[in-house]
């Protein structure tokens, strides 16, 4: 066979052309590469613009609007959305006729409703995807008188609190935990073998007494009653146990909110939870206080500051009888001692669309009277599943800052001024921040 340099240059340029073919190959493999990446980024970036819209319109809009019986109210949301306004009754029907009340919410909006009516917003986005329902509800104007004044907080839980079980050294020295899977945090235990408990101590005594036999308990867990047995166990030192803590009461220092014109009280802005179980506790009954603010712990930046304040537990310092421990305060009613204590006017409550970013004022006591300290609302949040948080706001009162540190554990209820009206009451402190904090919006406080 003969080689001349005719083969030789075919040779080279097929393996050229394999070269180029590889090469034009890689380039096209990474240009699906890059529009693969680059569609992806696109779905994503326009995924994650409809995600913030969605988040935005929504918490921009709230889920109920609260209106002034026969007066106009005038609110702003300004999102890309419409709403159809029809009124509400028992039957489900509209008495308003299909699209007659059809608003523009990217534009204040004025409502002027009657007296004893139910209404609903149906939102929709764009005017044309169905979004949100919003109801409007009438309330009659009130006026409050703005307290901010300590307060001594003792509840009697309804029925014993299971804070938590454990384990506890048996007689034969071995570890027991009879109602391990069998108890949970936050049950309340109402009976034990058909006879009513109330008190943690009668709880304890009918364990003992039961001689090792089996017990049956009668709690309630997720607002459901149940029925479930547990057998003690006789610890080292022979006494018979279940291995479950428990809690019968709950005691604290809060802040006075308002007096309303019937003498009833509201507090705290939110709702006296158990200091393990973080649950809200169910209450049979309980009663407020005087207390004296003794001692002021400074809040500083990841540590949170605190009241102290000393309570005396005897009649002649009761101020009145806590009926209500719910998500948005405690409430009750005053006697003489504790109307006493509401000395200033009353006070119009202004609803959330009415409050503005900017100055306002909280009224609390940290130097033994009741003063009005200066601070900014920063935000609003009209969500209403956000109870408690609706107003965010930053003390800027240089003498409350110098005492204080801002907003500390105690100030819980000072209320929230602006302008006059009464718009809300103090409930957080952010740990990062002790200058910073939230309240809710008094109209949420009345919804009790």
């Amino acid at each position: 066979m003969r080689w001349d340099e005719g083969d030789a240059i075919k040779e080279q340029a097929g393996a050229d052309m394999v070269i180029l073919l590889k090469n034009w190959k890689k380039r096209a493999l990474r240009f699906r590469i890059y529009k693969c990446a680059l569609r992806t980024t696109l779905v994503l970036s326009c995924l994650s613009l409809v995600g913030m819209l969605y988040y935005y319109v929504d918490s921009s809009i709230p889920s109920v609007i609260h209106v002034r019986a026969g007066e106009e109210e005038s609110f702003h949301l300004g999102v890309p959305a419409r709403g159809e306004i029809v009124s509400v009754s028992e039957s489900g029907e509209s008495n308003i006729p299909a699209g007659a009340v059809d608003i523009d919410l990217s534009r204040t909006v004025t409502l002027k409703t009657a007296e004893n009516s139910a209404y609903e917003m149906r939102v929709k986005l764009f005017g044309i995807l169905p979004f949100k329902q919003v109801g409007i509800q009438v309330i009659e104007d009130q006026e409050l008188i703005p307290v901010g004044r300590p307060i001594g907080i003792y509840v009697k839980t309804d029925g014993v609190l299971v804070v938590g079980t454990g384990e506890f050294k048996g007689e034969d020295g071995t570890e027991c935990s009879p109602c391990k899977y069998i108890l949970k945090s936050g049950d309340y235990i109402r009976k034990v073998n058909g006879e009513v408990v109330t008190e943690k101590d009668d709880f304890i005594d009918l364990v003992e007494r039961s001689g090792g036999r089996e017990i049956v308990l009668t709690l309630e867990r997720d607002g459901q009653l149940l029925e479930l047995a547990v057998t003690p166990q006789k610890d080292s030192v022979g006494k018979y146990k279940i291995g479950a803590w428990v809690r019968d009461n709950a005691q604290g220092v809060g802040t006075m909110t308002y007096i309303d014109s019937r003498g009833n009280f509201g507090a705290l802005g939110h709702g006296i939870a158990d200091v393990d179980t973080s649950m809200l506790m169910l209450m049979e009954d309980g009663t407020l206080y005087e207390t004296d603010i003794v001692d002021i712990k400074k809040g500083t930046t990841g540590t949170p500051g605190e009241m102290t304040g000393m309570i005396v537990y005897s009649n002649e310092h009761i101020l009145g009888d806590i009926t209500s421990n719910s998500s948005r305060g405690i409430f009750g009613v005053c006697n003489d001692r504790a109307l006493a204590m509401g000395t200033r006017e009353p006070l119009p409550i202004g609803l959330k669309q009415e409050i503005k970013l900017g100055g306002a004022q909280i009224l609390c006591t940290v130097d033994g009277s009741a003063r009005y300290y200066d601070v900014e609302i920063t935000a609003l949040h009209l969500d209403h599943d956000n109870v408690n948080r609706g107003i965010e706001l930053k003390v800027t009162d240089p003498s409350l800052l110098q005492m204080t540190g801002g907003i500390v554990q105690g100030m819980s209820g000072s209320p929230i001024i602006q302008d006059g009206k009464f718009i809300g009451a103090v409930t957080h402190v952010l740990v990062q921040d002790s200058t910073r904090g939230y309240g809710i919006f008094i109209e949420n406080m009345l919804e009790h």
